[in-house]
């Protein structure tokens, strides 16, 4: 499986957010074509989203298999829905670059806490 950095796992969350869900895995659970199809689709897309119908432990169970078979890493998991990324180096790869650190508001100075 991959390794992200906190930094790229947060870049792609973001990435993700405006994505819709490409893939559902319905009752049937994960069937060898729902992981051909999974594995199409990232071989297209790199980060993608998919939808389960299942309960949480059987969630977290698929996303392990998915990323295991397939050498991809889990982005986020977040009620039903799962992001997963897998770089292609022959798709249009997904520039992971830094979230820009919010700096805040400038401190008052000492004049300006005086004015108040």
């Amino acid at each position: 499986m991959l390794t992200l950095t906190v930094q790229e796992r947060l870049a792609l969350k973001g990435r993700a957010h405006q994505l819709k869900p490409t893939v559902i895995i319905g009752s049937a659970g994960l069937t060898e074509s729902v992981l051909k199809e999974i594995a199409l689709t990232l071989k297209i897309h790199e980060l993608i989203k998919i939808r389960v119908m299942a309960e949480r432990p059987e969630r977290e169970t698929m996303l392990s298999e998915i990323c295991t078979r397939l050498d991809a890493t889990a982005v986020q998991h977040i009620g039903k829905i799962l992001v997963i990324y897998q770089p292609n180096p022959d798709a249009n790869k997904i520039e992971i670059r830094q979230m820009p650190r919010h700096r805040g508001k400038k401190p008052l100075t000492k004049k300006q806490l005086g004015n108040r």
